[in-house]
């Protein structure tokens, strides 16, 4: 297979990567047409290998930290729903900042992250998760649980609370955690989907955004569940059993896309 079949499908993903990491297509783009002119000029030294997608963000990546600019975010043509998972980027150191959006974004796991950043897989675990921390520093907020079983329910909370965010309830049933959400209007939920009382998760989920938005992450057994096509889209799913790792990931990623979020230092209302 010739380079431009290898890397042709991914390029459309490349852009969108370029835009997050510098704030502007624009900019973004000259970045890709630079990474490309690069692979054109010297095709012998791009080897796409088994993963020709990790070798061209690799590639990009390379051509982007050449640049003296590479730490320059620019903020024209950013939109109001960029606005927030902008200032959440920003407060990112940078190495950190691009191995969360290669994982958060891109979908990377950890040995692909580790394959576009040339470091282990530890490496890049560490990565990500300093990333996450960071993250939740600027962004901490309030999250309601809503678990029947009281020892998932209790490692969510510590994952959770390791993070810096508060658990402002633990709901079992349907009735619960929509009683939980009306007594404090929490920032980020994690759902089961079946209850203790046959109840579904989903449905309270359905119930509490009828009344205000707020990110949900399904943590279940049953991700068939969510292949209907009805809402809420699950935008983010963990599958039980779930890994540490990736559930503090997750969490991060549903705060840093949440427009509404903002900075500890910023005022309520900050858009």
């Amino acid at each position: 297979m010739s380079v431009s079949k290898a890397i042709a499908s991914h390029i459309p993903y490349l852009r969108r990567f370029a835009r997050a990491l510098t704030g502007n297509q624009a900019s973004g783009d000259a970045y890709v047409l630079a990474s490309l002119e690069a692979i054109v000029g010297d095709p012998d030294g791009f080897d796409p290998g088994p993963d020709a997608r990790a070798a061209l963000y690799r590639t990009f990546l390379k051509v982007w930290g050449a640049m003296p600019v590479n730490t320059h975010v620019d903020q024209s043509g950013i939109s109001p729903d960029e606005s927030g998972a902008r200032r959440n980027l920003d407060a990112i150191t940078l190495r950190p900042r691009i191995a969360f959006l290669l994982s958060a974004l891109e979908g990377f796991d950890v040995t692909e992250t580790g394959r576009v950043l040339e470091c282990s897989e530890d490496e890049a675990a560490a990565l990500i998760d300093e990333a996450s921390k960071e993250i939740a520093r600027q962004i901490q907020t309030n999250v309601l649980i809503i678990e029947d079983e009281p020892f998932i329910a209790l490692d969510l909370q510590t994952l959770v609370e390791e993070l810096g965010h508060h658990v402002v309830g633990v709901a079992r049933t349907h009735q619960e955690a929509v009683e939980a959400a009306s007594r404090r209007r929490p920032g980020l939920i994690l759902a089961d989907i079946q209850l203790a009382d046959g109840s579904s998760g989903l449905e309270a989920v359905n119930q509490i955004l009828s009344t205000f938005s707020v990110p949900v992450i399904f943590i279940t057994a049953y991700p068939e569940r969510f292949l209907t096509g009805a809402a809420p889209e699950p935008a983010f799913l963990i599958t039980k059993p779930f890994g540490v790792n990736s559930l503090k990931a997750v969490v991060s990623q549903a705060l840093f896309f949440d427009r509404r979020s903002h900075r500890k230092e910023e005022p309520e209302g900050v858009v």
